[in-house]
């Protein structure tokens, strides 16, 4: 298997075909264009009935080398590398950097395909695949191209913890340029398949790789810094300015204020003002609003005394609303 790491330390994996299935899609070709070749034949046979021998001749000759030569570069060329029996198979030529084939890899694998596969009937590409650790014909190692497979089980993304809030922004001086993307696989492994680990040898894991990672950046690893939490802050850092110079400012602005609003506790609701009418007025208070006034606290309203009075002033001049804000209503009334 073979590995290209890009610059958020995700490693593309592209698998080389083995060698039965790259026999099956070749094949598959040689049967597809045999049979365009004798059907192209029997028609110039016909139709050159007329010529002479050495015309003929010149004819086959040039169907020979335009069908089965010129026939597979072409279609390489057209589909970027998958050909009628690669498609069959899930195969597909890339070059060695995993981009698509063009013209001139597509030339150099059909002319020497001629003498690996017509020729040899197979075995010089049979040999040469044995041979190469990627299984390779001579003519992917003179064209710099790999057959590939394209249907692959497919496997879930591990997902990189964030690290604590109280680290954001704490590692933007580092350098991170002499960090190489193995050292930057590796962490991102750890950091997806730690939950997995024992913690005793998660935590060894984490110190060997932070102490490694401080001995490419320069500065040391903060003694008040767990390793795992260095790891995943690092990464983070290295993710934020991959996206900066990607998309610009922007997006790490909304990534470093999203996580201090994570950070941030929620604002307690201010108190609803209190609403029990006006103070001071010398108004007795509604039935309704005596109601809501002795369902508030008592700290909410300082109590207003009436003035003393005599005892038959004092039943003509309460009314049955006072009666009811001092003390609880029972349903009796008193005799006048």
């Amino acid at each position: 298997m073979s590995e290209l790491v890009t610059g958020e330390a995700v490693a593309l994996e592209l698998r080389p075909a083995r060698l039965p299935s790259r026999a099956l899609a070749v094949l598959l070709d040689l049967v597809a264009a045999m049979a365009v070749y004798v059907a192209v034949t029997i028609a110039l046979v016909v139709s050159t009935a007329s010529l002479d021998e050495a015309a003929q001749t010149a004819l086959s000759i040039a169907t020979f080398v335009l069908v089965l030569v010129g026939g597979p570069i072409a279609v390489e060329t057209l589909s970027h590398g998958r050909s009628l029996g690669k498609m069959a198979c899930g195969l597909r030529v890339v070059r060695d950097d995993g981009g698509p084939i063009r013209f001139r890899h597509a030339l150099v694998r059909g002319l020497i395909g001629v003498v690996e596969l017509l020729m040899t009937f197979g075995i010089v590409a049979c040999i040469a695949s044995f041979v190469s650790a990627r299984g390779r014909r001579l003519g992917d190692v003179f064209a710099g191209t790999l057959v590939v497979r394209e249907r692959i089980p497919v496997t879930r993304t591990g997902f990189v913890p964030p690290p604590p809030p109280w680290l954001a922004g704490r590692f933007s001086g580092l350098d991170l340029s002499a960090v190489p993307d193995g050292l930057w696989l590796a962490v991102r492994q750890y950091l997806t398949r730690m939950q997995q680990l024992d913690p005793q040898v998660g935590w060894s894991m984490a110190e060997r790789l932070a102490s490694d990672l401080a001995e490419r950046t320069g500065a040391p690893v903060p003694q008040d810094v767990p390793p795992a939490a260095y790891l995943a802050a690092v990464v983070q850092e290295r993710q934020a300015r991959e996206a900066r110079r990607a998309f610009g400012n922007d997006v790490a602005q909304a990534t470093a204020s999203a996580s201090a609003y994570v950070a941030a506790p929620a604002p307690a609701p201010a108190p609803a003002p209190a609403t029990n009418g006006p103070v001071g007025t010398g108004e007795a208070p509604a039935a309704g609003d005596a109601q809501a006034a002795s369902s508030t606290p008592a700290a909410s309203a300082p109590p207003v005394r009436a003035p003393k009075v005599s005892g038959g002033e004092r039943r003509s001049a309460e009314s049955p609303a006072a009666s009811a804000g001092e003390r609880p209503g029972t349903g009796f009334v008193p005799p006048a």
